[in-house]
């Protein structure tokens, strides 16, 4: 049952808490003393950024799990660190990360300390609506922590109610020869209960990434029985037809962009393991590289607003789910829920 960390960075005392996070994230990714210290690193740098020109802000830290393919041994977890903040924003992204750059008369070495030290890092800004820097820490060097090389490219954010040790929420995605499924479960209520449910519809998708879409959803019903049952939706892309499948059970969200325009993708009612529907129906669209999906559980506002930056569009998944986290919350409005949001993107042409 994974551990996810929240940590509020609105006074100098929380960036001891965010270091201790990063490393304890570290731990549980099995990473070594050197990678575990610049997780550390990382946290700290980016949650005193956080003060220093923020005004404060949030920390997400996570374990995250690559996708684990059928046909041979995956890569281990990495240290996902997303700072997320609603201050003036960045005129000049890429100014900001030289060393020496700083707007605050400090040594303007922050980010710039974070991207050579992490094995992976982005940063979105938007000027009046805030920041997001989202950095991986893994253990075999920089291909470690990166999502592995292809066509299509998965990640997302997992933030716990009112700074609980776990979330009821989780995602995952896994690969079987030319089909890639993305998955998004909210486990029924909050605490330890909720991520035992959602927990094991990621372990049962594991060994479900041969089946579409309705045909893991009955594989995963089986698995939860016994447990408190969870929303669970699913969406599959095989490369080969360009197709792709979603079904979902429960109040999972989708949004599914295409054409330069957003639509839903419907799920059944009911709950996995519990009540699952008797027919499960499967959508199908056609995917090409424009597209851009978005899951996410009801933490999230019923009508939100899908991100429009075209920037934002071709940016780090993991990026997007953290600004769409960003643009429904404000720091008077923290998220209301367990909250997770998972986005499957391509992967834009020149990038890993």
């Amino acid at each position: 049952m994974p551990r996810v960390w929240d940590v509020p960075v609105h006074d100098s005392t929380r960036v001891r808490d965010a270091r201790v996070a990063a490393e304890a994230a570290a731990g549980l990714a099995g990473l070594g003393d050197e990678r575990r210290a610049a997780a550390g690193l990382v946290a700290t740098e980016l949650a005193t950024n956080l003060l220093k020109h923020a005004g404060g802000g949030h920390l997400l830290v996570d374990a995250v799990a690559p996708p684990v393919p059928v046909d041979g041994p995956g890569a281990g977890p990495y240290v996902q660190i997303a700072a997320i903040d609603h201050g003036r924003g960045m005129a000049d992204v890429a100014a900001a990360l030289r060393d020496g750059f700083t707007t605050a008369r400090s040594l303007g070495a922050g980010l710039g300390t974070c991207r050579r030290v992490a094995d992976d890092f982005e940063l979105h800004s938007a000027p009046g609506r805030g920041t997001v820097a989202l950095a991986r820490i893994g253990g075999t060097g920089r291909e470690g922590a990166r999502p592995p090389a292809g066509p299509l490219r998965a990640g997302g954010v997992n933030i716990p109610y009112a700074g609980a040790d776990h979330s009821g929420d989780a995602w995952a995605w896994v690969r079987a020869h030319d089909r890639l499924t993305l998955m998004l479960a909210d486990g029924l209520g909050h605490g330890p209960e909720a991520a035992r449910a959602s927990t094991a519809a990621a372990e049962a998708l594991r060994r479900s990434a041969h089946l579409t879409p309705a045909e893991a959803l009955r594989n995963l019903d089986a698995a939860l029985r016994g447990t408190r049952g969870a929303a669970v939706a699913l969406a599959q892309v095989e490369l080969s037809t360009g197709v792709l499948r979603f079904a979902g059970v429960g109040n999972i969200g989708a949004r599914l962009r295409e054409d330069g325009t957003w639509r839903s993708l419907l799920s059944r009612p009911g709950i996995v393991g519990v009540h699952r529907p008797t027919t499960l129906r499967e959508e199908q669209a056609r995917w090409a590289g424009d597209r851009l999906l978005i899951l996410h559980s009801d933490g999230l506002p019923s009508r939100w607003t899908p991100p429009s930056d075209p920037c934002l569009l071709s940016a780090d998944p993991a990026v997007i789910a953290a600004v769409t986290v960003r643009d429904t919350s404000s720091p008077a409005g923290p998220v209301r829920d367990d909250t997770a949001v998972a986005v499957l993107a391509p992967t834009p042409a020149g990038r890993p």
